[in-house]
């Protein structure tokens, strides 16, 4: 089969023949006819011609098929880096450069270097910039392309310093227009060879970067636009994280009270999810808090005020019972108009509970005390030390239970109970447990008081006292007695139980003691120790009794009866 052949290779077919024609007639003939071979020969050296248009042709043909190509391809990216790099290297392999740089305004109007390559496709370092900057400044200012073939030698650029110390030739750069405005230029050169570059390759690079500058915009704007959705992206992950990490919880409703946004601690403090809070209206989504809310945001929409601090206190349908501050306010758009409303609440549920602890421990430990206590240091297991203990007994209970309704009964206990619980609280005792119709307390932990038994003493006649009046108050057959027994010595005080349940008591045979003591009171009497008088000797007055004999000890206790403190009558 016939297999055409490339134009230039038919050419260069027939000059080959040509030769050979000629070749036969000089070896037929000792004198080739004179006409035929220049025949011959003008026809050679016209073929010859028609082969070096041929390959110009093929040749511009050529770069416009690339110039094509590379058109599409860059126009198929939106990558900002991967275009400037086809675009260069497209450029450094059409016209034959040796190097080449594109420059574009940056945000600051300032021209700036964004790549430069070789003609092996490599990067070139920033410190290898060295191009002519007057011609980049010519071009920028008239918008006009610049050609010189040999920069060393052309009168316009010869006498530049940077023409001469980079030893530049031939140059090439052209404006980058979109939509007739500059945003940059291209620039390319050969250092080495002069002439590179004519008129073709300046209206070839000319067309393609007037397609260049058409994608580097649009890759330009795609960055920019990619840039600013992972600013907003990232702004509202850190809100949502915001959100999501603070403890008040955040609800937000538009002007037609539909919930619009709702955190997780708004989740947890309601016992709903998002999906059953936002999309709602904050009446039906909030039906469970009550009409009371409902009414107040209205109220703050037709004022425009704020409200703070309302307290609430529904049962919600998963958490039972609950405890909800509340903090409205309208919701502003840009032009301060009101858009909606916002809701801040704060789940006051624990903070109630654990304020009705510290009332009930208040009960147990004087405030005083209590102000003192560092939780930190509070710790499982106990520390040995001297303190005073007090006991007191409420006398003929038992019998008096016997004939009473048990409702009355823990009625009337209470009132003598707590006229001892608050005589020991007003010394700052701590009060270790009430044991049925009897009160332990001790003086001196857990803050240290120097003058501690004298206090427990004080004390144990306050209560005296205190039940003297209370038996005026009462009918006559609620009048009971107590007896009271106060001994000093070394105990150990500490929490014992575990992280769950713990109860900060004193261990030891100084305890024992002071209730040994106190089981042998007389009714309205007050038994103190040899230990604890020998602490209080020039502050009390007492009298001496017969020493006792207690389970637990071998020899009898020496006690003292407690009468009053020296100054009183």
């Amino acid at each position: 089969m016939y297999e055409k052949k490339p134009l230039d290779y038919q050419v260069t077919s027939l000059i080959q023949l040509i030769d050979q024609t000629r070749e036969i007639l000089n070896r037929t003939f000792s004198t080739p006819p004179h006409r035929v071979m220049e025949n011959l020969t003008q026809v050679s050296e016209n073929l010859s011609q028609l082969n070096d248009q041929i390959t110009q042709i093929e040749d511009k043909n050529n770069k416009l098929q690339a110039l094509i190509t590379i058109d599409q391809v860059i126009n198929s990216s939106l990558e900002f880096k991967d275009v400037l790099r086809i675009v260069m290297d497209t450029i450094v392999a059409l016209i034959k450069a040796e190097r080449g740089f594109l420059m574009l305004r940056n945000r600051h109007g300032k021209l700036r270097t964004y790549i430069a390559r070789n003609w092996e496709q490599e990067s070139i370092h920033p410190s290898e910039f060295a191009l002519s900057r007057t011609i980049v400044s010519r071009v920028m200012s008239n918008s006009q392309p610049v050609l010189t073939t040999n920069a060393q030698e052309d009168p316009r650029f010869g006498d530049e310093d940077s023409v001469i110390a980079y030893k530049l030739r031939s140059i090439l750069c052209v404006p980058l227009k979109v939509k007739e405005k500059l945003t940059g230029v291209i620039y390319a050169d050969n250092r080495i060879h002069t002439g590179i570059f004519t008129e073709y390759e300046l209206e070839l690079l000319t067309a393609f970067s007037n397609q260049a500058a058409v994608a580097i915009e649009n890759a330009r704007l795609f960055e920019s636009l990619r840039r600013t959705l992972a600013e907003v992206t990232q702004l509202n992950n850190l809100m949502d994280n915001v959100f999501a990490s603070i403890a008040s919880g955040v609800i937000t409703a538009d002007i037609e009270d539909k919930i619009t946004l709702c955190n997780r601690a708004a989740e947890n403090i309601l016992g709903q999810s998002r999906s059953e809070l936002v999309g709602y209206s904050i009446g039906s989504a909030l039906a469970s808090v009550g009409s009371n809310l409902t009414r107040h945001i209205d109220l703050v929409r037709k004022t425009d005020q704020n409200i703070v601090g309302l307290e609430l206190n529904p049962t919600l349908p998963q958490r039972g019972p609950v405890s909800i501050s509340f903090n409205l306010s309208p919701l502003k758009g840009e032009d301060q108009s009101t858009q909606g409303v916002a809701i801040v609440l704060d789940d006051l549920t624990e903070k109630k509970r654990l304020e009705a602890q510290r009332r009930l421990f208040e009960r147990m430990v004087s405030p005083a005390v209590i102000e003192q206590l560092d939780p930190d240091k509070l710790q499982l297991g106990g520390e040995r030390t001297e303190i005073t203990t007090l006991f007191v007994d409420i006398r003929g209970f038992t019998g008096f239970s016997e004939g009473i309704d048990p409702e009355q009964l823990v009625t009337v206990l209470n009132k003598y109970l707590a006229a001892a619980a608050d005589a020991v609280l007003a010394r700052e005792g701590t009060i270790d447990k009430f044991m049925g119709d009897a009160v332990m307390a001790w003086f001196n932990a857990p803050i240290p008081q120097s003058d501690h038994t004298l206090r427990a003493m004080q004390t144990a006649l306050e209560i005296k006292e205190s039940i003297h009046r209370l038996r005026d108050k009462l009918l006559p057959e609620f009048h009971l007695s107590f007896g009271a027994g106060i001994h000093f010595g070394e105990a150990v005080l500490g929490l014992v139980g575990t992280e769950k349940r713990l109860e900060y008591t004193a261990i030891g045979d100084s305890v024992n003691t002071a209730k040994r003591i106190q089981e042998n009171a007389a009714a309205g009497q007050i038994l103190i120790s040899k230990e604890a008088y020998d602490q209080v000797t020039e502050q009390v007055k007492v009298r001496l009794l017969e020493p006792i004999n207690v389970k637990g000890k071998r020899q009898p206790l020496k006690i003292y009866e407690l009468l009053n403190l020296r100054g009183r009558s």
